[in-house]
């Protein structure tokens, strides 16, 4: 007989609940996460500010935007005490 674990759904190994605690590799992890995200803003902000060609400038602001969203959504999960439900 094999056991379950209830926050695991059967067949595809995708937790339904985040774990209580955080561990070490996790943590590492989203610190990661929000570095690569922060240089990835601050690199296309830096390209907007040097280029010539509008619809290049254009381009790197709303992937510069699309960074510093994304950092500002991990770190509010990250600052919450309700679980990741809502994430994206």
């Amino acid at each position: 007989m094999q056991q379950q674990n209830t926050n695991f759904s059967n067949q595809q190994g995708i937790m339904q609940q985040p774990p209580v605690m955080v561990s070490t590799k996790d943590a590492l992890y989203f610190n990661d996460m929000l570095s690569w995200n922060l240089l990835a803003m601050k690199k296309a902000h830096f390209y907007a500010e040097h280029c010539q060609d509008p619809a290049l400038k254009t381009a790197f602001e709303q992937c510069g935007q699309m960074h510093q969203r994304h950092y500002e959504q991990v770190l509010k999960h990250l600052n919450t005490t309700q679980p990741f439900n809502n994430m994206q």
